[in-house]
């Protein structure tokens, strides 16, 4: 081997040295770097709430209700209708005004009717004319006969003529009873006290039998017709009590079961439950109403309606415990109302049990939970 050889091997041999002393400082600075990142934490999350963002679930005494709904409807109304043909006079009444039983509304043009009651009169007088003949020459012929002067038979043809004549009589009163009535019909009077809701005719029409004058509601006793399922119905009472809310008003009023229809409706098979309500200044035939009806007591622990929760597959509600939140599921029970507000009993919970408010709304199961008295 020549020198030029040897240098170059030598040169080589260096050449590798070097190249494995930088790998592994290369190495040895790439670990440093990894292990001098910041660690990460892992440990569960802290918040403060208001007093007011937890409430106790409380063991009361609350009352079934079903929701029920309907429109109301007056227990007592009349449709005024003409009994005879005319023109329609002196019809006053408006939409709104009082009227009392027995108070004459309307009336209808009797110069035809008064003619026709003086013509049967007259018939009747004529006819107890021919009653009076026929009676006197019945009391002719019958001491005719006692004396022997006349036959029976001219006797029992007297008797004949008097009942014809009776008959006729008869029959003429009653043609007069009949005008007179004509003549009565042509007065409209209210049938019953109340207000008036429906004006249908107008003073100066010619009206005929059975036409709509004038609707008369008495609001002095309301109804509302509720349709129950057959399941519900079972606990429905006579007696039991309901809390309506009259639409578009946050006043409330009571109504009390007065009947319950003995069948159910074809095809629904529901059951008809009628309740009544007293008169209310908001009331009105026909306005909408709707509220629950008070079927059972029961003993229950509550919370507010909305702290149960669905924003998961199943309903919960936030519970603390141990300054920790925890999650329980809940299966959804009763609704009810306490100090007007909605509330729904829970068997899962326990007196006593603290709850989150709606408003601390939804926090992480296992959040640490500091109560902060200052916060309103």
């Amino acid at each position: 081997m020549n020198f030029l050889s040897k240098r170059a091997l030598i040169a080589a041999l260096l050449l590798i040295v070097l190249g494995a002393s930088l790998g592994y400082f290369r190495g040895w600075f790439g670990n440093t770097r990894v292990n001098t990142k910041a660690p990460q934490t892992n440990g569960p999350i802290s918040i403060e709430l208001a007093p007011t963002d937890v409430v106790i679930a409380q063991k009361i005494s609350m009352t079934h209700g079903l929701p029920i709904s309907g429109t109301l409807k007056a227990t007592r109304s009349a449709m005024v209708k003409a009994r005879v043909a005319g023109e329609l006079q002196a019809l006053e009444v408006r939409e709104g005004d009082a009227v009392a039983a027995g108070q004459v509304l309307a009336r209808v043009d009797s110069t035809e009717y008064v003619a026709r009651q003086r013509q049967a009169q007259q018939q009747a007088e004529a006819a107890r004319a021919q009653v009076e003949v026929a009676q006197r020459q019945f009391d002719n012929n019958n001491a005719l006969v006692s004396q022997g002067f006349i036959s029976k038979t001219a006797l029992d043809t007297s008797i004949a003529n008097l009942n014809g004549a009776k008959a006729t009589y008869q029959a003429a009163m009653s043609a007069l009873d009949v005008a007179t009535k004509a003549v009565d019909d042509c007065i409209l009077r209210a049938p019953l006290s109340g207000l008036i809701s429906q004006r249908l005719a107008q003073p100066g029409e010619r009206v005929s039998p059975e036409a709509r004058i004038v609707e008369i509601v008495d609001l002095s006793q309301l109804e509302l017709e509720a349709s129950l399922t057959s399941t519900d119905a079972l606990n429905v009472k006579v007696g039991q009590t309901a809390k309506l809310f009259i639409e578009n008003s946050n006043q409330s009023v009571t109504a009390k079961v007065l009947r319950i229809n003995p069948s159910t409706q074809v095809g629904s098979r529901s059951v008809l439950v009628y309740l009544g309500l007293s008169s209310h200044p908001l009331l009105r035939h026909g306005i909408f109403v709707q509220g629950s009806l008070g079927t059972q007591k029961i003993q229950a622990v509550v919370v507010p309606l909305e702290s149960v929760r669905n924003d998961k597959t199943e309903p919960y509600v936030q519970t603390l415990q141990n300054g920790k939140v925890v999650h329980v599921k809940v299966a959804t029970g009763l609704k009810g109302e306490v100090e007007g507000k909605a509330v729904m009993a829970l068997n899962e919970l326990n007196e006593g049990t603290q709850v989150l408010a709606p408003s601390a709304g939804t926090v992480r199961d296992g959040t640490l939970v500091t109560l902060n008295s200052s916060k309103p």
